[in-house]
């Protein structure tokens, strides 16, 4: 199943069905007391993990390097500190597993990821990752038993392209699989390097079924948390992303001698475009965004006007019909722009990715989560991609954010404070344990006419 047919519209929750039969009631957060993890062991391990991988210009764990592996070696011990028996599966993932009571139940799976882009920060993907073990090694020290089991997943690269959870839910391609990534090593080799087995990817392919649902914990990566004053971050769903190349078609000719009424200038076009999207988004209410990212002007030189124009658009918003809306606006104003500046324009779409919505329930029990915590929250979208959006295919997720200092991510600036890191990591484990209450609950025996059951 391809990301762009999973979703027709934001609005479409798919993954309901999958939960809502095992209801027996709505959660509600005084129905539990809740628990708390170990705050300062889980700050603690964060502090050492920012050694690995540290270099003079921020973290640089990024997939299959020698730091990659430091960090997957230090994450394994972790887990076996905590009690576990850690495992890798064909694709490279580590998960580590608490038991449940019945081991017919599907488990709930947690975790995040603890690779990093290039020159990057502490935080993005490790404070899911070690939060999750956190949470198992908790609930196993106070001798809370789940009915369901619960797995702690550590995806593997998940920044160069959400690869681990791609294999997860069988959507890796061979051509993905050629691709270098920023090791300098293809993600076949990779896969090998880190533990994994090309020739049995389909052995950790999961099914719709197969997981009960999917939590996980992860830094804003944005300001709105910060701006809003709240504590935890209730993620809506990660939206959906289209990439275009647009080649913008002028006449390279003499600066000097070319009169300003007779040029055919492709920067000048490409210019008026990266404004009129700019404006075009600006100008109606919501959340969604769009960013000229890169421009390469041909032939580039001081003075010849510039024939050839490449530039790219990136478009996001958390509704599909949104994101189709604004994309007939910008060919628009394409065909208006080159009709205006003698060039022509075409566009290539790179990238194609469906929103991902929250499961209403699993957020029901996030937020109660964080009410029971005296912690405040808000609803919102994730603007970065995660992979909870490739688990959405399969079964009910959903997201908790705590505040990013700033709104920086992916810098070396990148920081998110010890409270709200242990704040996140206790609403984690009281959602998990009521999706563990709700999730395993026996169904209501069916009335009989008589009204007994």
């Amino acid at each position: 199943m391809k990301r762009r047919t999973f979703l027709g519209h934001a609005g479409t929750v798919a993954a309901m069905p999958l939960v809502m039969p095992y209801l027996s009631h709505a959660f509600t957060a005084s129905e539990f007391a809740p628990l708390r993890v170990n705050g300062a062991r889980l700050n603690e391990w964060l502090t050492k993990f920012d050694r690995i991988g540290r270099t003079p210009t921020g973290i640089n764990r990024v997939a299959y390097s020698e730091a990659d592996l430091a960090g997957r070696a230090f994450t394994l011990q972790l887990m076996r500190d905590a009690g576990f028996a850690p495992r890798i599966d064909t694709a490279g993932n580590i998960y580590a597993r608490l038991d449940g009571t019945d081991r017919t139940l599907a488990p709930i799976l947690i975790g995040s990821h603890i690779d990093s882009v290039t020159d990057g920060g502490n935080f993005d993907g490790p404070v899911g990752s070690f939060g999750a073990i956190e949470v198992a090694r908790t609930l196993r020290e106070q001798n809370r038993r789940l009915r369901h089991p619960l797995d702690v997943v550590i995806w593997q690269n998940e920044e160069g392209g959400t690869t681990g959870s791609k294999v997860a839910i069988g959507e890796m391609t061979d051509a993905e699989l050629a691709k270098v990534a920023r090791s300098g090593k293809t993600i076949r080799e990779g896969i090998g390097i880190i533990g994994g087995d090309v020739s049995r990817l389909g052995e950790s392919v999961k099914k719709k079924g197969d997981i009960a649902c999917y939590i996980e914990l992860h830094i804003e990566q944005g300001g709105l948390l910060e701006k809003a004053g709240k504590q935890i971050g209730v993620v809506q769903g990660i939206v959906g992303l289209r990439w275009f190349e647009v080649t913008v078609t002028g006449f390279a000719n003499h600066a000097g001698a070319t009169p300003m009424d007779q040029r055919q200038d492709a920067m000048l076009a490409a210019a008026k475009f990266t404004v009129a999207v700019n404006d075009a988004v600006r100008a109606e209410p919501g959340r969604q965004v769009a960013t000229v990212g890169r421009m390469v002007v041909s032939p580039n030189t001081t003075n010849v006007i510039p024939g050839l124009v490449v530039l790219t658009v990136d478009l996001r918003d958390l509704d599909q019909q949104k994101i189709e809306h604004f994309t007939e606006i910008f060919e628009r104003l394409a065909r208006e722009i080159g009709a205006g500046t003698k060039t022509a324009f075409a566009f290539k779409r790179l990238t194609d990715s469906a929103p991902a919505v929250s499961d209403p329930q699993v957020m029901h029990w996030i937020e109660s989560s964080a009410t029971a915590l005296s912690l405040s929250s808000q609803r919102m979208p994730s603007g970065a991609g995660h992979d909870a959006q490739e688990i959405a295919h399969i079964a009910p997720m959903a997201m908790i954010f705590i505040p990013s200092v700033g709104g920086i991510s992916h810098s070396p600036k990148e920081f998110s404070r010890a409270a709200d890191i242990t704040n996140g990591a206790d609403v984690l484990l009281n959602a998990v344990i009521a999706a563990d209450t709700q999730l395993a609950a026996p169904r209501a025996a069916p009335k009989r006419r008589d009204g007994r059951s």
